[in-house]
């Protein structure tokens, strides 16, 4: 009897053990989806022209994205196509989504397991979707520290899984990379020095912190060749005579938007 007892708790605590976990999954999905929507009213502002959105009819690619601000983005601005990729693996409802959004929306949304710097699939994947020429948008969502591709910061040798592993950002690469994908490269970035980055994939993640985002920003205000404009919490073009405003206003958030485009191309 006892034995048997024993077993319906076992039983029960596993079946209760495994709601928690569903419980948690859900809380995380919900966590996304406003997480999403709170962010883009923070990044909306970087896809206007001369104060008005242009986006209709137009082109985004999403790096790093969470499946959701796709959606979000297609509903308020019908951009003609949204290609959403990511290296780590969709959540279960991501292809749900994908699959049942054109019952809302004519913008076709397309969802890939991919890396920006698998040139071999990436370009398969533009092949695929009719994509000629660059993307209208690039838009990087809390994902800029992702793509990390130098060598290693931390003073240890690092092995191949090696989690601590952290590499080394290199602005003049990634964003020479991105506005070859796209007219207007959007960056959404959080960088709160408290936070841990869970979704880190080995050395490319590990949030890039205050003084990095700096330098990035002043990397970017030196090339003669870009226009920066701080989108969020401020809005200015960031150049040689505006960079001194930068590092005051980093010292009081934890997360800005801006973008970035080819002064040919504006």
């Amino acid at each position: 009897m006892s034995d048997e007892k024993d077993s319906i708790n076992e039983k029960l605590a596993n079946r209760l053990l495994k709601l928690e976990q569903e419980i948690e999954s859900l809380k995380d999905d919900l966590t996304i989806w406003t997480d999403a929507l709170e962010e883009l009213s923070e990044i909306e502002d970087a896809f206007k022209t001369d104060g008005k959105p242009k986006i209709q009819g137009k082109t985004i690619l999403d790096v790093g994205t969470d499946a959701v601000k796709p959606l979000y983005i297609a509903l308020k601005f019908k951009p003609s196509k949204i290609i959403g990729i990511d290296e780590l693996c969709f959540r279960p409802y991501c292809f749900n989504l994908e699959s049942q959004s054109k019952i809302f929306t004519d913008t076709k949304i397309r969802l890939y397991g991919c890396s920006l710097f698998d040139e071999v699939t990436f370009n398969r994947i533009r092949v695929k979707e009719g994509i000629r020429g660059r993307f209208n948008f690039v838009l990087v969502s809390k994902a800029l520290h992702h793509l990390r591709t130098e060598k290693c910061v931390e003073e240890q040798e690092c092995s191949e899984d090696e989690e601590s592993c952290k590499y080394g950002f290199n602005t003049e690469t990634i964003f020479k990379k991105l506005l070859s994908l796209g007219k207007r490269v959007i960056v959404y970035e959080s960088f709160d020095d408290a936070e841990e980055d869970l979704d880190k994939t080995r050395g490319r993640g590990g949030y890039l912190g205050k003084n990095c985002l700096l330098e990035v920003l002043k990397g970017l205000s030196k090339n003669e060749e870009y226009q920066v404009h701080l989108v969020r919490p401020q809005s200015f073009n960031i150049d040689k005579t505006t960079l001194d405003r930068v590092e005051p206003i980093l010292r009081q958030v934890d997360c800005i938007c801006f973008y970035v485009e080819k002064i040919s191309d504006t």
